[in-house]
């Protein structure tokens, strides 16, 4: 669907902690896609990557805050990644293997293409190599 941003484990962690380099950034996207009707997309595997980074990083508080706020948040889709995405992910890691993409960030990339969607809130250098535009990125 056009008009849908995928939001990656480093744009959550850039909107949640205040220490982050790129909060003030991260937020004020996030306004902007608001404001513009925009649809935020995550899946199951980012947002159990993001609870378990919060939680390493922040304690076990600031990761029921994440969950909380993924709940209350109207503008958000969760995609589950599921046995046939899985399967997908499993060979596109394998077919790519040369790369340093995480099982998740394969995931991320199929659910991407899967829904056109061509931007993501993050700071991974490893969406832009992948094709897609990473909204945080210093490039």
């Amino acid at each position: 669907m056009a008009g849908e941003v995928f939001v990656d484990t480093s744009g959550w962690c850039a909107l949640l902690d205040r220490r982050e380099s790129r909060h003030e950034r991260a937020r004020e996207i996030l306004r902007q896609l608001l404001a513009e009707g925009r649809t935020l997309v995550t899946s199951d595997y980012v947002i159990d990557e993001t609870c378990t980074l919060t939680r390493a990083r922040a304690g076990g508080d600031a990761s029921v805050r994440f969950l909380r706020l993924i709940e209350n948040t109207a503008a958000l889709r969760i995609e589950w990644v599921g046995s046939e995405r899985f399967a997908a992910t499993k060979a596109f890691f394998v077919k790519h293997a040369d790369q340093q993409y995480s099982f998740t960030d394969c995931a991320s990339f199929l659910l991407m293409r899967e829904s056109n969607i061509s931007e993501a809130l993050t700071s991974d250098s490893h969406f832009h190599s992948a094709g897609f535009v990473a909204l945080l990125s210093d490039g």
